[in-house]
């Protein structure tokens, strides 16, 4: 869970302050912990499908609010969103062959849920 309280939309001048940036770069150190545990032959290739993923959602939403561009904007949170779901998909597909243990994959499954839903507020957030 991230550190700082949410603030308002109308005092934000960083996407650092963003909780749903501060959530995703938590999911990501996650998953880049989870992916070491995977066996050797999955780390380099589902494990770095998710760390790729991971690393995207959080780029995203920072590259477009970086953007000053309220359609930029909702276009990267959109990939951010999509990059969340390759991941749940991704986590899921560990957690049916049995390369992580229970409580990984049930964590990570929920951050990615968590992230998903602030993703998809942001999102309605921008609509014109």
């Amino acid at each position: 869970m991230a550190d700082s309280a949410m603030v308002p939309a109308s005092q934000v001048r960083s996407f650092r302050q963003l909780l749903v940036w501060q959530e995703a770069i938590d999911l990501s150190v996650k998953v880049h912990h989870a992916a070491g545990c995977l066996p050797h032959e999955q780390r380099f290739e589902l494990g770095r499908e998710m760390r790729r993923s991971s690393i995207s959602v959080p780029s995203n939403v920072a590259e477009g609010f970086s953007r000053h561009s309220r359609k930029a904007y909702r276009a990267h949170v959109a990939v951010a969103l999509g990059s969340d779901a390759e991941l749940e998909t991704q986590v899921e597909i560990a957690k049916r062959l049995e390369l992580l243990p229970t409580g990984v994959h049930a964590d990570l499954l929920q951050r990615c849920d968590l992230v998903g839903r602030l993703l998809q507020g942001l999102w309605r957030s921008l609509e014109s």
